[in-house]
């Protein structure tokens, strides 16, 4: 008895002394592991505030009579949903919440933050705070000009094309991404990645690359994303709601290439930027050359696998190939999604705790059953 409670007080203390000399993120990451929708209690973050007035969506006469067939219910039930939204003609069709889901409650839409990162870079190019998306990105930050930093530019940044050292994975305890989520170190960790080839020759998605564009945005305009997106983008789109933005630490850094909190109806809003190429109820918000730019393809570069051109992504926003459309879209981590459907002014907007691990090409196929759902819903 005596020895194996020596044992175990021996395997405690070798447990303790690993645990306390990994790094801050790692430690953080093995008490929290994967993350989730419902994040925002276990980081610092900070609120980009709602307008006083707002602009509500109006519900239309067909709201209470078109529902999801059974198969695409227990779909959405199988994935974990917690909303599901279907708007046309700014007109709420079809709203369904699961998990208890209160419609104000908001919850991380994860890397469709980057979609959002991306109008802030149109607003601060409409706006002259950036001269050109050709510029390098030492023009804004000096100290990123270190052998291949000093050419990568704000566009190639914009199209995951500036060949960062960045190790996209989820589920390693020392990925880049961990470190990004959970570290709390976001501007010295992001601005001392090396960059490893030729910027502006292929598409690789890299989170970090996203967060180096908040930072170019940032010393642009000279105040915090989030207080930018206040200014010129969420307000100006009248919201419902507050939204929340994680930072890395207490008074930190935004984690701008995943962690805008908000809800449905309010995320919907960036699907109807979409649909009007950048303008809100006649005053425009961000140009339309900016804005048609960012949802075509950037076929200049080759695609992930290097043999093709690039055909799904444009500035931080997915496009995708739906029955000969091309849809533009927000896409998040587990299944967040905006999607925009110019053909029937409608808008989708799908969150929750699980996404399909099925791919079509680049797409996970839950994204096209999510508009074959809506598809069968409107007139």
């Amino acid at each position: 008895m005596k020895k194996t409670i020596t044992i175990i007080s021996a395997a405690v203390l070798l447990l303790t002394i690993i645990y306390f000399s990994l790094p801050q993120y790692a430690r953080k990451a093995l008490i929290y592991l994967y993350p989730d929708i419902d994040d925002l209690a276990l980081f610092c973050h900070t609120t980009v505030n709602a307008p006083d007035t707002c602009w509500e969506w109006k519900i239309s006469e067909r709201y209470g009579t078109v529902f999801p067939d059974s198969a695409d219910e227990a779909y959405l039930r199988e994935k974990r949903s917690v909303a599901y939204l279907l708007i046309q003609h700014d007109s709420i069709i079809y709203e369904g919440y699961w998990d208890d889901r209160e419609p104000s409650r908001t919850s991380n839409i994860f890397s469709a933050t980057k979609s959002i990162v991306s109008l802030l870079t149109g607003i601060a190019l409409d706006e002259g705070k950036i001269s050109s998306l050709d510029d390098p990105v030492s023009k804004y930050i000096p100290s990123y000009n270190k052998g291949l930093q000093s050419k990568v530019t704000i566009r190639n940044l914009l199209t995951m094309s500036g060949s960062m050292d960045w190790d996209e994975s989820y589920a390693s305890l020392f990925s880049a991404t961990t470190h990004g989520y959970y570290g709390n170190d976001l501007y010295k960790f992001i601005t001392n990645l090396e960059v490893t080839s030729e910027p502006g020759v292929q598409y690789t998605y890299r989170s970090g690359e996203t967060q180096l564009l908040a930072f170019v945005v940032e010393a642009a305009t000279g105040e915090t994303i989030s207080s930018y997106a206040e200014r010129k983008l969420w307000k100006p789109i009248m919201p419902s709601d507050n939204a929340y933005w994680l930072l890395d630490k207490e008074d930190g850094d935004e984690k701008a290439f995943c962690c805008f909190h908000t809800t449905a109806r309010d995320a919907a809003r960036f699907g109807r930027l979409m649909l009007h190429k950048g303008e809100w109820n006649g005053r425009r918000i961000i140009s339309e050359k900016y804005m048609q730019e960012a949802m075509t393809p950037a076929s200049y570069l080759k695609d992930q696998w290097g043999k093709d051109s690039l055909d799904y992504y444009g500035f931080l926003i997915w496009i995708m190939n739906y029955k000969g459309e091309r849809l533009p879209l927000f896409k998040g981590m587990l299944g967040q999604y905006i999607i925009a459907i110019p053909e029937k002014d409608a808008i989708v907007v799908r969150l929750g705790h699980k996404r399909s691990d099925k791919y079509i090409r680049e797409t996970t196929e839950d994204n096209y059953r999510y508009v074959d759902m809506a598809m069968k819903m409107l007139e």
